[in-house]
């Protein structure tokens, strides 16, 4: 089985700054799409930002310039560094990945437990 373990949230003040992670355990052959999303209390999920497999990124307009996405495909894990934090950026995280298990089996998308990024004003 696969897994996707978070770290890094915690409560931050506004301006501050904090690193998530999230690695990917289990029987994997490839990571293609590594990404993070957010979900505020009583809001829908919302992308945060994506890197694919060459680190092509993307983000969410709200975020750039201020968080950037980057990942260790040797170690199959992302991150995700926030910087200049706002209190608007409260959140759980969320790890996402869509891993393929063998040479030419079908893609898969899992999430890992997500982890609360609190930023007080």
């Amino acid at each position: 089985q696969v897994q996707l373990v978070e770290s890094g949230g915690g409560l931050v003040q506004a301006g501050g700054s904090l690193r998530l992670s999230c690695a990917a355990s289990g029987s994997i052959f490839s990571i293609n799409l590594m990404g993070w999303y957010r979900q505020a209390p009583g809001k829908q999920r919302e992308l945060v930002a994506t890197i694919t497999s060459a680190e092509s990124t993307n983000y969410a307009d709200s975020v750039k310039g201020r968080f950037t996405i980057s990942r260790d495909n040797a170690k199959n894990t992302v991150y995700l560094q926030m910087n200049n934090l706002k209190p608007e950026d409260t959140a759980v995280y969320y790890c996402n990945a869509i891993i393929k298990l063998r040479l030419g089996g079908a893609k898969y998308m899992y999430w890992g437990q997500g982890t609360q990024v609190t930023v007080s004003s």
